[in-house]
């Protein structure tokens, strides 16, 4: 593993009014998982387009194979054999599995007639190496995530690849899809492919990979391997500071209680779910993907319609409220997907903090813009959301600073109750920090809080009591010296009640 594949060398790539890339020197090696870390904005992104074609730099070199090179296009890095999967996978969903591993070098005859019996036996033979449970005639479209990621792999198989780049390959899979993956690279690794892989879950870097190199605004902090560190120290060289006060937990000072739910039931999905939470108190839900925590909370919100139950704010008997009576009693919930469900991605800042309270926002049915001005202007600051302006597309942001912005469109209503479903999902250890600091302001301002969270020590690490899920189901409730990760992962794991009625 001693011979270099690929390396970049004082490579620097700048954007108006932003040095993304400053002097990075970075090397990948046959046979070896490489891991990229750092947070969002660190450059990482902009230093692997660069490797993938998609952007020139502006100094350096990229050294391939011990020549230097230039990568024009991602055509290009392909035919050299450089592959980067994106997390938003690039497939064209209409077309087939083997014109997809081949788009955009289809083979063909000298008139540019497609070869179709070639295309479909070469790409079968990719398919074959990875042991794909599909063939290449499959349309994309109706393939799972976790399969279509499949297909991605197969162009480096289909084109011998040397460099194999993975960009949070992870998000949008389960731990069985997860365990699958893992094997691939594993694959790939013995082959004597370089891999770099980049991720924000810790577990997953120590877990694959080999070294691991740290970026910080555009600078790489170095590179280390991954048997001779821990998390507290490629932490600090991330965000300059250690994990010793990653989790802030907000004192423990509750009023009177907020919401009480009482048997609720979704056929299907949970039954008899109970809790309440009160004034200044962080309440925390964890169970295994499935155990019912988000549908359990958007039946709360009104997203969803219950079965059965009753929902009670503030000692009153409620009924199930639809979505704008919970925003107008002061009910606030954090979708789990910001972009699908939090934001509308095309609008600036300005105008998705305002989009759930127009009527806060406007005279006479028109929109007073300076009033939406002044909210963003004062959750842009509160929030140290970083974005070039009010008007700036949030799709064009980090995903720290888009989870912001949907905090920052409940914030500005003023709610008693604040729902958080997987707040932390998907972005960088600093942001992460900023948020737990925010849920704990929160509760100390009185508010109540809700936290659902995949995460074992970010659930322990904010909450005063956990309710544990499991099988649609409520099985267990710890605060204080029982709110362990052995005790949590007890309930959700050894839990065999009866399965959620269909």
């Amino acid at each position: 593993m001693q011979d270099v594949i690929l390396k970049v060398d004082g490579i620097t790539k700048t954007f108006p009014g932003v040095k993304a890339l400053d002097n990075v020197s970075f090397d990948i090696r046959p046979g070896e998982v490489h891991a990229l870390v750092g947070e969002n904005g660190a450059g990482k992104s902009t230093l692997m387009k660069v490797l993938a074609g998609l952007h020139q730099p502006d100094g350096g070199e990229i050294v391939y194979l011990g020549e230097p090179t230039n990568v024009s296009n991602p055509l290009d890095a392909r035919q050299k054999g450089i592959l980067l999967i994106h997390q938003e996978l690039s497939l064209s969903p209409e077309l087939s599995v083997a014109e997809n591993i081949y788009l955009g070098a289809w083979p063909t005859n000298r008139f540019g007639v497609l070869r179709k019996k070639e295309l479909r036996r070469n790409a079968s033979a990719a398919l074959e190496a990875l042991g794909c449970g599909f063939g290449p005639d499959v349309r994309v479209g109706t393939l799972s995530v976790a399969m279509q990621q499949m297909v991605e792999i197969a162009r480096a198989e289909a084109f011998r690849a040397n460099v194999v780049i993975f960009d949070e390959p992870t998000a949008s899979l389960t731990d069985a899809e997860k365990e699958q993956l893992f094997h691939t690279i594993r694959g790939l690794q013995a082959r004597g492919v370089g891999i770099v892989y980049i991720s924000h879950k810790m577990d997953e870097i120590f877990d694959i990979t080999d070294r691991i190199t740290v970026l910080r605004d555009g600078q790489v902090q170095g590179t280390i391997d991954t048997a001779d560190t821990d998390l507290n120290n490629v932490t600090r060289m991330m965000i300059g500071r250690t994990l010793d006060a990653y989790f802030v937990k907000a004192k423990a000072e509750f009023g009177a209680e907020v919401l009480r739910v009482e048997n609720l039931t979704k056929t299907g999905l949970f039954r008899e779910v109970s809790f309440s939470v009160r004034e200044g108190e962080v309440l925390g839900l964890y169970g295994l993907v499935g155990a019912g925590r988000s549908e359990v909370v958007e039946t709360v919100f009104g997203v969803r319609r219950a079965d059965a139950g009753k929902v009670y704010w503030k000692g009153g008997d409620i009924g199930l409220p639809t979505p704008r009576q919970s925003i107008d009693m002061g009910m606030a919930l954090v979708p789990e997907s910001r972009k699908e469900q939090g934001l509308v991605l095309m609008m600036g800042g300005r105008e998705n903090t305002s989009l759930p309270h127009l009527s806060m926002f406007s005279e006479l049915s028109v929109m007073n813009k300076s009033k939406e001005l002044a909210a963003f202007e004062k959750y842009r600051s509160a929030l140290s959301i970083k974005t070039t302006g009010p008007d700036q597309a949030v799709s064009q942001l980090s995903g720290g600073n888009q989870q912001k912005f949907v905090l920052a469109k409940w914030l500005c209503a003023d709610p008693k109750l604040i729902i958080l479903d997987e707040p932390t999902r998907g972005i960088d250890v600093g942001s992460k920090s900023a948020i737990h600091e925010l849920i704990a302001h929160l509760a100390e301002q009185g508010l109540a809080v809700v936290v659902i969270s995949s995460e074992m020590p970010e659930v322990l690490g904010v909450s005063h009591r956990v309710l544990a899920m499991s099988e649609g189901a409520v099985v267990a409730e710890f605060g204080g010296a029982q709110m362990t990760e052995e005790n949590l992962i007890d309930a959700v794991s050894h839990h065999r009640g009866p399965m959620v009625a269909e």
